[in-house]
């Protein structure tokens, strides 16, 4: 019956699920060798390991609310435009909405002629033209908000993103500006910046949070189209982003990071030929994306440059998509690939008829799919140009025989590791058939580890390496704890002790594994750089430990016991 024992114990399902698990992580890590190469496997390293560089890089912008007279930001943006002066004759005010800005009528005249395409150039609101008595006459409905935003974007020649808060509109200044140049320009037009109740100016430096991801997810997309899938992008605080590039040299990571893609709109002309229209130079901001709650649809709003905007009404006069819509889709580019494809609405293909569109509204759906595919072209409208400028205030080189012999080192620590565990191991209960299976379950912890990590694509860093150790400590104190409630007495105890026992060894386990989840989930979910990669290592070591291996261990030992028990009986 001794015989038998070993084949019941590959028959159960926990030592069935860690035999497919192990080899399941051996295929995925492919260790190989080839004497061109060496000793090779499907793990990816970071740049801890491999070499590379690293940038730390800082948004530059600022938040901060403003007030200034209407009528001298509406003349200091007029004027310059249509070459003369002009005369505000009347202004009324309309009640706004919840969560919408107070709209105004404005009416002003100039001896000047005004035409649409000025008009629309300036994108201020809806207007209409009307000549009288020798002068012209526009009557304009806008927002004193609306012309802030404007007078911004001009002065400082930079995106400004206004949000409407409990206290009033902060302004989100994309490019780095002082409060004393704010004051100044804002003192141009009979404004300053706002004041708290306590003196204080409600002038901080920084960008939004969304800004931030925004500007990291434009990496990380700009990244993916280059092949670099595996280049973590992380965020520390809301004004600084740190770039790992592993096996990449400083100025090849300053040229990713710094360089916008290749960006192109085509029209479709007939069947399936296009004909270009327009660059991505030509597109002069891109927005946020916005929700009609009318339709329920999502879109991605964007400008286009005076340029941009008679090519493309040529192109769909040329095309004939004005006459028929449908059938002439606007096509969207990056890098060569195609990134939206939609026809002309019917009111645009009326309107380009008359003239050019400045302003755009790219729709993408409804429902969250809808959402994501705006948000996702608002990236690619960007070509891999970040909303904001930054600078780049850090940048460092690992060389790659350092990382080699990181890689190296970190290889003699795990084995150094196992081996001091052995050694206590051996010292505590003097017995090779306990040393053997806790030895082995812990390498083959490991070895599960690094296979999920080949099998996602995670970068392995000197943190991630510390985690897969501590995670080996760790597991070692669970199978102790096995080891001790089986061995209580100093003997295999009958069965129904045995299961009495494992079950308040289990009991152990999983509130101290749940302890360790719960301490590194700060890290995890707060993203402390490297710390990062040290937490996320450790929990999946536990959670393998658990799920996969301690079971199996106490299935193991107690077979092991069993055989050696009736043997010396």
């Amino acid at each position: 019956m001794i015989g038998d024992e070993p084949k019941s114990i590959f028959k159960d399902i926990r030592v069935i699920i860690f035999i497919i698990a192990l080899l399941g992580s051996i295929i995925a890590i492919h260790p190989s060798y080839n004497s061109q190469d060496g000793f090779t496997t499907n793990l990816n390293y970071g740049l801890d390991l491999e070499g590379g560089s690293w940038l730390q890089v800082k948004l530059q912008g600022a938040l901060v609310q403003v007030d200034a007279d209407t009528a001298m930001v509406l003349k200091t943006l007029v004027e310059p435009l249509i070459g003369d002066t002009i005369t505000i004759t009347g202004s009324t005010s309309a009640v706004a909405g919840e969560g919408q800005t107070q709209a105004q009528a404005i009416t002003f005249t100039t001896p000047a002629a005004v035409t649409n395409a000025q008009m629309d150039l300036l994108g201020l609101g809806e207007y209409t033209i009307s000549s009288q008595n020798g002068s012209t006459q526009v009557k304009l409905t806008t927002s004193k908000e609306k012309l802030i935003e404007s007078y911004l974007i001009n002065s400082l020649h930079t995106e400004v993103v206004p949000m409407i808060m409990s206290d009033g509109v902060e302004y989100e200044i994309r490019t780095a500006v002082t409060e004393q140049q704010i004051e100044t320009l804002m003192g141009a037009v009979g404004g300053s910046i706002i004041k708290n109740a306590d003196g204080t100016s409600r002038y901080t430096e920084g960008v939004r949070t969304e800004t931030r991801d925004l500007t990291k997810n434009i990496l990380s997309e700009k990244m993916n189209s280059l092949g670099l899938k595996d280049i973590p992008v992380r965020t520390a605080g809301d004004n600084y982003i740190l770039i790992d590039f592993a096996g990449i040299d400083l100025a090849t990571a300053r040229e990713i990071a710094e360089k916008p893609g290749k960006f192109e709109i085509r029209i479709q002309t007939t069947g399936n030929e296009t004909q270009h229209i327009l660059y991505g130079e030509d597109i002069e901001s891109v927005g946020i994306v916005a929700y009609d709650q009318e339709s329920g649809m999502w879109s991605t709003p964007f400008t286009l440059t005076e340029n941009g905007a008679l090519a493309l009404q040529k192109a769909a006069i040329d095309a004939g998509a004005t006459k028929n819509p449908m059938e002439h889709n606007l096509i969207m580019l990056l890098d060569g690939n195609e990134v939206y494809s939609a026809p002309l609405s019917n009111s645009a293909a009326q309107q380009l008829e008359k003239g050019p569109i400045y302003s755009w509204q790219s729709s993408t759906g409804t429902g969250d799919e809808g959402k994501a595919q705006a948000n996702q072209l608002q990236i690619h409208l960007r070509a891999g140009a970040l909303p904001v400028n930054v600078e780049i205030i850090g940048a460092g080189h690992v060389d790659a025989a350092l990382g080699a012999q990181f890689k190296k080192q970190s290889v003699i620590a795990g084995i150094i590791a196992l081996f001091a565990v052995a050694l206590v191991v051996y010292r505590k209960y003097h017995q090779k058939e306990i040393l053997i299976p806790m030895v082995g379950t812990s390498f083959s912890e490991a070895i599960m580890i690094l296979g999920f990590a080949a099998l996602i694509g995670w970068q392995l860093d000197l943190a991630s390496i510390a985690g897969i150790i501590a995670a080996i400590g760790t597991g070692i104190d669970h199978l102790v704890i096995i080891t001790d409630e089986v061995l209580y007495e100093g003997k295999l105890p009958p069965s129904k002790v045995y299961l009495s026992r494992i079950t308040k060894a289990f009991s152990i386990i999983l509130a101290a594994a749940a302890t360790a989840v719960v301490a590194m989930g700060p890290l995890v979910v707060m993203g402390f750089g490297t710390l990062k990669g040290f937490a996320i290592t450790t929990i999946i070591g536990v959670f393998i430990g658990v799920v996969i291996a301690r079971p199996v261990y106490g299935k193991m030992i107690y077979e092991v016991l069993k055989d050696k028990s009736e043997g010396e009986a």
